[in-house]
């Protein structure tokens, strides 16, 4: 499975923490950016981001940006995405079990780096449930 990453200014430092723990651990990512604090528009890298998913060549995604809002927004504007801002572990294992997100949206501001990362491995680790869910997940997604 292949990841992709994408953040704006605000996210920049935790998407290179997970970045570096994703490496770490073997999987393949792709990095879209942002590359610096520099401000930055996040629609513009959450579209990148959608964009190498819509295309197949990224079957996941983690979106970063100050609270995680603004790329989740972005990211859901597409029928074949369902991304998920998520706070916690909980919030991040239901995420894949009952609406088999595809992408992690976190934010940087809200969220301590290594919950953060405990929350990309539950994450990327469950696999969605399917059953009842899939029948409410169809009715959003492609």
């Amino acid at each position: 499975m292949k990841i992709v990453l994408a953040a704006d200014h605000g996210g920049f430092e935790l998407k290179e923490v997970i970045k570096k723990n994703l490496l770490q651990a073997e999987w393949d990512v792709v990095d879209v950016g942002c590359t610096s604090n520099d401000s930055v528009d996040y629609p513009d890298f959450a579209e990148m981001a959608v964009s190498s998913m819509l295309t197949g060549d990224c079957q996941r995604g983690i979106l970063v940006c100050g609270t995680g809002i603004g790329m989740s927004i972005a990211a859901n504007r597409h029928r074949q995405i369902r991304a998920a801002n998520c706070f916690d572990i909980d919030t991040a294992k239901l995420s894949r079990e009952h609406n088999n997100a595809n992408i992690l949206c976190l934010g940087a501001r809200v969220l301590e780096t290594d919950n953060a990362i405990r929350m990309v491995n539950v994450w990327l680790e469950t696999e969605f449930t399917g059953g009842r869910h899939q029948t409410r997940v169809a009715k959003f997604s492609e």
